[in-house]
């Protein structure tokens, strides 16, 4: 195998076939069908270069996150299949649509999981996350149906290694917009309205980048393609229906125009404060997706499609056939946001509003149970209840702040040619990818947050704001946090551009 540079491929369709929560708003979302598959995509990759072996197995998912819990399960259902492969070589991320399945679970404990190792604790029948009985499959149980499909396909795609090449570009399309705005009295909201005496300007800059690495084999067919840009899969993000968001109709207009069997990958690129709702000009662009005949995601679909058809001719004339190969995981030890005495004040009393709220709910519907019979009837409650969780959650993190000033958190860094790949586990702040993208060494880089849990990170400039995303309770990390994942990123790529 000395010098050949091995690409698999493969899918898994991971659509749960009862109902979920849908992962992504306060209240709860009982899906009430599918619109389109949620699946999962894999890049198998296996290199033998100049005395060095490397391995990596990339998983893109249709879903809001990756909690730690999924990302263990499936590397120890992986190494029970492939005992060589190393479970820190398994990267997995999520595209971040709010219209798949809820998967917030706490990591598994190993001896409370049956012997195939793919199952976690918990389960049941029944899902009770605020004294409400919803006829639901739990996250534990939807994790049960999904990981063993996630773990086939990881297999299937290690087994297709053939010997492949990799090309790369940068195209354009206008996917993502910065959601934030601002006014005269220096306020910021997300999706604030800017038909407003006091609006100014948009808060932050945009990034309309389509990074683009795609695979042939060796006869020259095309086989699959890792599309990254910074714009988390929002756009009919408020559905009840289980869905892959735009990038269901990104997929089937590349598979139109390239072939049906290729392999996507999809990666959301730094996006924390990006959004595909049109803020500026909305009632110009509705009107011209009306006139195309599209909806709002197939106009997004065409639009990456166009960008990277436009420049894969260029792309095809530099394949390089034994890139350069190099893969770092490392763990970080990132400064906890400070939070202060006004911060817990102002969360607290939001979440004793919020209470009072939920228990009046909860009141109503004892007295009024013919109530539970109609549409919907858990959204009022559950919004309440999620919210004072959240609000609650600054307290418990200001009480441990001193003791614990720090939150472990994995990051990855991976070279291929002369493209580098970093992923990061949050919802990271434009700003932070520009700063990584402005020095990095290599001729492009490919940023890939939620490559874990998720939760925001703003950059200095922002976090005063009172933006949703800025907010004490959403960022458990400040901006000393989001600049240590800057430097350190820098750091690895030089080292792995040091290699010949």
């Amino acid at each position: 195998m000395n010098g050949r540079f091995l690409v698999g491929w493969a899918n898994a369709d991971i659509t749960p076939e009862k109902p979920v929560l849908l992962a992504g708003q306060f209240h709860s979302r009982i899906s009430e069908g599918v619109q389109n598959p949620i699946t999962v995509t894999i890049l198998a990759m296996e290199s033998e270069r100049n005395g060095t072996h490397e391995k990596l197995i990339w998983v893109s998912c249709d879903l809001a996150h990756v909690p730690d819990g999924l990302r263990d399960m499936v590397r120890e259902g992986v190494t029970k299949r492939i005992p060589e492969f190393e479970p820190a070589n398994i990267i997995l991320n999520a595209t971040h649509t709010h219209t798949a399945p809820d998967v917030a679970v706490e990591q598994p404990v190993a001896s409370k999981r049956k012997s195939d190792g793919l199952t976690p604790f918990g389960g049941g029948n029944t899902s009770t996350p605020f004294g409400l009985k919803l006829p639901v499959m739990t996250p534990c149980e939807y994790l049960d149906f999904a990981v063993p499909h996630i773990v086939n396909a990881i297999h299937t795609a290690w087994s297709r290694r053939e010997p492949s090449g990799i090309g790369f570009g940068l195209g354009h399309a206008v996917v993502g917009y910065n959601r934030n705005v601002r006014y005269a009295n220096s306020d910021c909201f997300m999706y604030g309205n800017p038909n407003d005496p006091n609006f100014t300007h948009i808060e932050g800059h945009e990034d309309h980048g389509v990074n683009v690495l795609a695979v042939w084999n060796r006869f020259g067919q095309l086989t699959g393609m890792v599309v990254n840009v910074a714009c988390p899969s929002q756009m009919t993000e408020h559905l009840f229906e289980l869905s892959a968001d735009y990038w269901h109709e990104t997929r089937m207009e590349l598979r139109h125009r390239l072939g049906g069997d290729l392999y996507v990958l999809a990666q959301c690129s730094a996006a924390g404060d990006q959004s595909p709702h049109v803020i500026l000009n909305k009632a110009a662009e509705e009107r011209m997706w009306h006139l195309a005949g599209r909806t709002e995601r197939q106009e997004i679909g065409t639009r990456i499609a166009d960008a990277i058809t436009s420049i894969l001719p260029a792309v095809e004339k530099d394949i390089q056939w034994e890139p350069v190969f190099a893969h770092r995981a490392e763990t970080l030890h990132l400064s906890r946001r400070a939070l202060t005495e006004n911060d817990v004040r102002e969360a607290s009393a939001e979440a004793d509003d919020l209470r009072k709220k939920y228990e009046s709910c909860l009141t109503d519907l004892e007295a009024h149970p013919e109530k539970k019979l109609e549409p919907r009837w858990y959204v009022d409650v559950t919004y309440a209840y999620n919210r004072m969780q959240w609000c609650q959650g600054v307290a418990s993190r200001f009480a441990i702040q001193k003791a614990s000033p720090t939150l472990s958190t994995e990051l990855h860094v991976v070279r291929l040619g002369d493209v580098a790949f970093a992923t990061n586990p949050f919802e990271y702040y434009l700003d932070y990818g520009q700063r990584i993208k402005a020095r990095s060494l290599s001729t492009q880089t490919f940023l890939v947050q939620l490559a874990g849990p998720g939760t925001y990170l703003p950059p200095e400039r922002s976090i005063s704001d009172t933006c949703y995303g800025t907010m004490a309770a959403s960022t458990p990390i400040g901006p000393e946090g989001g600049q240590q994942i800057v430097e350190q990123t820098l750091n690895v790529i030089e080292t792995l551009w040091r290699i010949p």
